[in-house]
């Protein structure tokens, strides 16, 4: 694929909705499997089995259910998954505190999702960002961290078409 046709890709890539990610209770290998396209297409590495073992272990994320992982828990990997080409782990588990503190994990996802679509769409072909009439700190915070992981996702998409 050329450069023109990656940068289409991505400027309409989207994040699943969070209605559309299972809630049925995915088994851990099942859940790593689910995120890999989503990294795939970044030009990311996934989350590996080990890598959310020790999420869980350090409780950045709810322990599985009967082993099983569900909606929210998904959810919070695909942020995980994107944030830490950029964050550090502690900085990843300050975010998610904060969230938690301000709204629940369906509306920050969903705030995560729109962002992170406007970012690449931004980096990708210069269109501008929506603005947010109700920005406070810490949806500044998300939309910087989101930039700097746009901004991540272009230049290695653009470096690697040159190699």
């Amino acid at each position: 694929m050329d450069i023109k046709e990656t940068a289409i890709e991505m400027q309409n890539f989207a994040l699943p909705e969070y209605e559309m990610i299972p809630d049925v209770g995915l088994y851990l290998e099942q859940v790593v499997r689910y995120i890999a396209p989503v990294m795939e297409k970044l030009g990311e590495e996934s989350l590996t089995i080990s890598m959310v073992s020790n999420y869980v272990k350090k409780k950045i994320i709810e322990s599985p259910v009967k082993k099983q992982y569900f909606r929210d828990q998904i959810a919070v990997l695909i942020f995980i998954a994107i944030a830490k080409t950029v964050l550090s782990l502690d900085d990843i588990q300050l975010m998610l505190t904060l969230q938690k503190e301000s709204y629940p994990t369906k509306d920050a996802y969903e705030y995560f999702r729109r962002e992170f679509s406007s970012t690449l769409a931004y980096v990708f072909s210069g269109k501008e960002m929506k603005s947010d009439k109700e920005m406070n700190e810490k949806k500044t915070l998300l939309r910087n961290m989101v930039i700097a992981v746009g901004h991540k996702v272009y230049l290695d998409t653009y470096l690697k078409s040159l190699r």
